[in-house]
């Protein structure tokens, strides 16, 4: 099986398959490559399926890359609207964070630094308001749980309710959008 093999700071294995079908395997800089490899052929059948369902989304979708001009006209509604929508759901919430970044991400929808401050994927905005909500709220219950533990979906669940099937919507919507992205 080919591979990209590629060495960080992480503390754990890990396999990602980008959006031309190519694997990547990524592993902890004390982690011997015999063991990465061996996690990668563990993981074959998984990567095979997984491959087959990137190609044939990209292929289903025809994946027409997004312009500059739609980039851009993108970016100004993600800052015009979602500053907007994370003060009012703070507020909702009681909670308090740093600094909104926005940008094209192609493997994230949000994250939240130990610092408060919190990052959001700019094709957001092309979601509907029940997807954005949730990743709004998701984010910004990781003031309160900088983790994924049973007390953290417990404080996503009081503030959205439905956050499973947003969370399936995102999945399933929010692929197609990521695909669009250049390069």
């Amino acid at each position: 099986m080919e591979y990209i093999f590629k060495r960080s700071r992480r503390k754990t294995i890990g396999i990602t398959i980008e959006r031309d079908g190519s694997v990547v395997l990524r592993a902890p800089l004390y982690c011997s490559r015999k063991r990465a490899e061996e996690f990668l052929y563990e993981k074959a059948d998984w990567i095979e399926a997984a491959r087959k369902r990137t190609l044939a989304r990209r292929a289903e979708t025809g994946a027409v890359t997004f312009s500059e001009a739609e980039l851009y006209a993108i970016k100004q509604k993600a800052r015009q609207f979602l500053p907007a929508m994370v003060e009012s759901v703070a507020k909702e919430m009681g909670e308090k964070y740093g600094r909104i970044s926005l940008r094209f991400q192609k493997s994230r929808w949000g994250s939240c630094s130990a610092g408060g401050n919190l990052n959001f994927n700019c094709l957001l905005v092309l979601l509907p308001d029940n997807v954005r909500r949730y990743v709004v709220v998701h984010e910004l219950c990781h003031l309160r749980e900088l983790n994924h533990s049973k007390r953290f979906w417990a404080e996503v669940a009081k503030y959205q309710p439905t956050y499973k099937e947003d969370r399936k919507q995102l999945k399933e919507m929010g692929a197609a959008l990521i695909d669009r992205l250049p390069g």
